[in-house]
């Protein structure tokens, strides 16, 4: 009769097998009835809903969301197409959302079935499936997005509701920017005899500056007597150059979404100081504050790190052949990293000061500063050397977030635009909030994104004359909330308001990130 550690090994090996099936979303009958209660009973699995599970580890905190929110959008497609094969979609209003890139977790998730008992299905972490009974899509204008099963893009801009528009501007308008002539829309408008929503289409078309597309759809429409009654659905009309080079909605949403949010950081961050420092002076002052900056950017990430180590480090005298206790302490390798891309950033750092471009020295040079962070940890062989090639190929997570960054394949297409973007702004202050912001919204590598932010983030300040900032430990919650609002919410008033005191203090003078005992 196998042991307890034996029926562990065997429950294990049947949850591997449905892993590397890809399944996300374990039903009940997948698992023997002993198999699945050993892994309940030690965290391998967590119950979704009666009947539903989704893989985790033990080591998981109760109530951390993060196993749920990174396998929620693959547990909804092995749900829908388990449950209901291909007689199911997401709402034209998600649907949008997907094409564009916007992955983050809803609160609720509409799906449309023909059969749909019109009630939430409650799930885990405050979310839920509405099942919406209603008409889907023929299945040409069904299109699957990572076994989602969503509307076409022009399809779920003709059924998406009014409000669609108003709530998510950013997206809505991200969407529209990827319609490149009226032929894609008119088809189904006229077949339809949809002359309401072609008025509300003309009318947003026209909102993003696509005038001719308009004009197509509402002359052709005329033709057949349809009366074209035009109505701007969004809230406000944006200035934007909507003829951009042939680029993604993802791409252009992230030029919307800095768009927007540089009117909102206007006049809310300080000005910059009268006096700029000299070059020497400025590097001086960031040099003395290495020991306190690396203390807070590594006690953010979750390193047990002391100052003594960090000096330890600094001055040479900390030597990974030392003792076996060293060579095993992750913390140390990366503290020994933080100084490596602590003395890259200083380089970057001196170009800006001396009158270079901050995002063109950012563009630059930001995948050295990544590496240095991390060749430590290679170099004693507790990471891949693979891992320093750069940006990401596969999925990231962000620890308890409902904001799932970019698939890798995504951001390829959008760092060549965030630093456009950076290099082009004009506005100091938004520099360096969007800077910040963009970075980690992208998320462009398997790990250091925070660090590297942070140092980007400084690299922005310098730019506009403002002093060296160091985010402390202490307001590690308010920091990550800000930024979680920000990515779920597309609110970036918090953050700035956030980032303008510490800013602000800094330039005053005051200590705000002390090391502990002092």
């Amino acid at each position: 009769m196998p042991n307890p550690m034996e029926k562990l090994a065997n429950a294990l090996e049947a949850l591997k097998r449905l892993q590397e099936e890809g399944r996300s979303a374990i039903r009940a009958k997948d698992l023997k009835r002993t198999e699945r209660e050993i892994l309940l009973k030690n965290g391998f699995i967590q119950m979704v809903m009666k009947g539903w599970y989704v893989p985790c580890r033990p080591d998981d905190r109760p109530g951390d969301t993060t196993p749920w929110f990174s396998a929620f959008w693959e547990f909804c497609a092995d749900y829908g197409n388990d449950r209901l094969g291909d007689q199911w979609c997401l709402s034209p209003e998600q649907s949008i959302l997907i094409h564009v890139g916007n992955r983050t977790v809803p609160k609720q998730l509409i799906i449309r079935n023909p059969r749909g008992g019109n009630k939430p299905i409650t799930l885990i972490h405050g979310t839920s499936i509405f099942d919406f009974r209603g008409s889907i899509p023929a299945p040409e204008a069904i299109v699957i997005r990572d076994r989602l099963r969503v509307y076409d893009l022009p399809n779920a801009l003709i059924d998406a509701s009014a409000t669609f528009y108003s709530r998510n501007p950013t997206d809505a308008r991200a969407a529209l920017a990827a319609i490149s002539n009226a032929s894609i829309l008119l088809p189904k408008l006229l077949d339809g005899g949809r002359s309401t929503i072609a008025g509300r289409l003309c009318g947003a078309l026209r909102n993003i500056g696509r005038d001719e597309i308009a004009d197509e759809i509402k002359t052709t429409m005329k033709s057949v007597g349809y009366e074209i009654s035009e109505t701007d659905p969004f809230a406000e009309k944006i200035e934007w150059n909507t003829r951009q080079k042939s680029e993604s909605p993802r791409a252009a949403r992230l030029r919307l979404m800095w768009r927007t949010m540089r009117e909102e950081i206007a006049g809310k961050f300080p000005l910059p100081p009268k006096r700029i420092l000299p070059p020497e002076e400025y590097l001086q002052q960031v040099e003395e504050a290495y020991v306190r900056d690396a203390y807070h950017s590594l006690s953010i990430e979750g390193y047990q790190v002391s100052p003594e180590l960090i000096e330890k480090v600094r001055s040479g005298k900390w030597n990974p052949e030392a003792s076996e206790e060293d060579r095993k302490q992750r913390d140390a390798l990366a503290a020994r990293g933080y100084f490596q891309a602590f003395e890259s950033v200083k380089k970057s750092l001196s170009q800006v000061l001396n009158g270079d471009n901050a995002g063109k020295v950012a563009s630059k040079d930001h995948n050295g500063w990544y590496r240095e962070l991390f060749v430590p940890l290679v170099n004693a062989g507790l990471q891949n050397a693979g891992s320093l090639a750069g940006y990401r190929s596969g999925r990231v997570l962000i620890k308890g977030s409902r904001h799932i960054p970019a698939s890798g394949d995504a951001v390829g297409d959008l760092m060549p635009v965030f630093f456009e973007l950076l290099e082009n702004e004009e506005d100091a202050g938004t520099r360096v909030v969007l800077g910040h912001f963009a970075f980690v919204y992208i998320h462009p590598f398997s790990d250091g994104n925070g660090r590297t932010a942070r140092f980007l983030m400084n690299i922005m300040l310098a730019s506009g004359g403002f002093p060296w900032t160091i985010i402390p430990v202490d307001q590690r919650a308010e920091y990550m909330h800000a930024l979680e609002v920000a990515s779920v919410e597309q609110n970036i008033l918090p953050f700035t308001r956030f980032l303008a005191p510490l800013v602000q203090g800094q330039m005053n003078g005051e200590d705000l990130a002390k090391l502990p005992g002092t």
